[in-house]
């Protein structure tokens, strides 16, 4: 089985900064991409930032220029570095994870837990 664990969430002033971090774990053969979603109360979770096997990115308009997504192959985590943080950007944030575990041939998507992200002066 693989686990998505997050960490980094919190409470933070308009205008600062955030590292939220998802650890993967298990029986993985490969990933095909890693990334960042969030949601909102009342709203549909949506994308903020992927980042694929190729290191290709991919963020969401609303926080270009504002987050950077990476990644640590060796301990299968990313990072999203969030700064300039503004009030519309508070949302529980999902780590999410397209990957092959080992001895399986099939691409499964897998979601962490969620971590709070509330921006308030």
């Amino acid at each position: 089985q693989v686990q998505l664990v997050e960490s980094g969430g919190g409470l933070v002033q308009p205008g600062g900064s955030l590292r939220l971090s998802c650890a993967a774990s298990g029986s993985i053969f490969s990933v095909n991409v890693m990334g960042w979603y969030r949601q909102a109360p009342g709203k549909q979770r949506e994308l903020v930032a992927q980042l694929f096997s190729a290191a290709s990115t991919r963020y969401a308009d609303p926080v270009k220029g504002r987050f950077t997504i990476s990644r640590d192959n060796a301990k299968n985590t990313v990072y999203l570095q969030m700064s300039s943080l503004k009030p519309e950007d508070t949302a529980v944030y999902y780590c999410h994870a397209n990957l092959r575990r080992s001895g399986i041939n099939l691409n499964e998507d897998y979601w962490g837990q969620g971590t709070q992200v509330t921006v308030s002066s």
